[in-house]
């Protein structure tokens, strides 16, 4: 365990992910002597366990940042804007999961396989911003091979959980199957068309371009992460009715030739990277196997591209709630520990 004592705070501790970053904080070895849980007035009171202690949930706004170190953000956009700055004022790390600060110039964005070396930025703001959580995962598993043959391209088609919707997304899902499975008809409330036993090709909403706004960060955010304004990343973001566990159809095209088997062997030995490929014995990662509950980012069917001379196809999958966020926030915490507080 880290010797370090911390003070930590969670803000949105009540939600999906803030009760998963909770979770993976009880699994590290960061010597959490402090735990503060932070949530909106009507979550004041509630108890929730941690390292075998209660812990009362605080009202976000009323809470005195100066108190802690590092605060993980996991409350929507508008909750970071507004307190996120304040944090920021009394020197208490944010570690932000929201949107509301990734496209700015001085607030680093951070995959920790990718570019950990960002986190040393963080005294311009005392802010770093946690990726979308579809980013997260194709950087983790493209950096390697940017690395080694450097990526021109990316045409990726993402299969995203409901649970990237939140609870009202996942309870829309259950609902509606049981419903259907009943023969009664559902009006849909948390998606733009029913999502029980169907796919929805719309994420976020749409800019002028036709590209949707979950879309848009898929490109922004890779081009930053990895440094490179000349990466055409060309996404299509696709909603489907599995719970937990994003999936990408990733299709590279890169300037120096890659093998699958060279891609293979790179993105075994990679970070954060697991490879299940076995397509003689049907072998692959799926959301359900692979994408709930696991850390890595699983990537299979790795296979060179028919239809360009330096092309590569991949299908990566991973936990949407835990590494595609909250798992992510607490990897560039322990880092901020070891690097900078010591």
């Amino acid at each position: 365990m880290s010797n370090t004592p911390l003070s930590i705070a969670i803000v949105g501790a009540t939600g999906a992910v803030g009760r998963a970053m909770m979770s993976i904080l009880e699994q590290s070895d960061l010597n959490v002597e402090n735990l503060y849980l932070l949530a909106s007035e009507r979550s004041r009171g509630e108890l929730l366990d941690f390292r075998r202690k209660s812990h009362q949930v605080q009202v976000a706004d009323e809470f005195d940042f100066s108190k802690a170190q590092i605060a993980l953000f996991s409350a929507g956009g508008d909750t970071s804007k507004r307190l996120a700055p304040k944090a920021a004022v009394a020197k208490c790390l944010v570690i932000d999961n929201s949107s509301a600060f990734r496209y700015e110039e001085d607030v680093p964005l951070v995959v920790p396989e990718v570019n950990p070396e960002k986190i040393a930025d963080y005294h311009k703001r005392y802010i770093i911003a946690n990726p979308n959580c579809s980013t997260i995962q194709m950087v983790v598993a493209l950096k390697p091979l940017h690395d080694a043959a450097t990526i021109t391209r990316i045409n990726v088609a993402t299969y995203q959980a409901v649970s990237g919707a939140g609870h009202k997304g996942v309870s829309e899902l259950i609902k509606q199957t049981g419903e259907l499975l009943n023969g009664r008809q559902v009006e849909p409330e948390a998606f733009t068309a029913q999502i029980a036993f169907n796919v929805i090709p719309q994420i976020d909403v749409f800019q002028d371009n036709g590209y949707t706004k979950e879309e848009m960060k898929m490109v922004w955010e890779t081009q930053k992460i990895l440094g490179d304004d000349s990466i055409k990343v060309n996404p299509t973001a696709v909603r489907v009715p599995v719970v937990y566990g994003h999936s990408e159809a990733l299709h590279l095209e890169t300037k120096d030739k890659l093998t699958a088997e060279q891609a293979r062997e790179i993105l075994s030995n990679a970070k954060g990277v697991r490879v299940i490929d076995d397509t003689e014995k049907g072998v692959y990662p799926t959301p359900l196997s692979q994408g709930t509950g696991s850390d890595a980012v699983f990537v299979g069917r790795i296979r060179e591209d028919i239809s360009l001379q330096n092309g590569l196809n991949l299908w990566v999958v991973a936990d949407n709630v835990r590494k595609g966020a909250a798992l992510n926030a607490v990897q560039i915490a322990s880092h901020y520990v070891r690097t900078v507080l010591g």
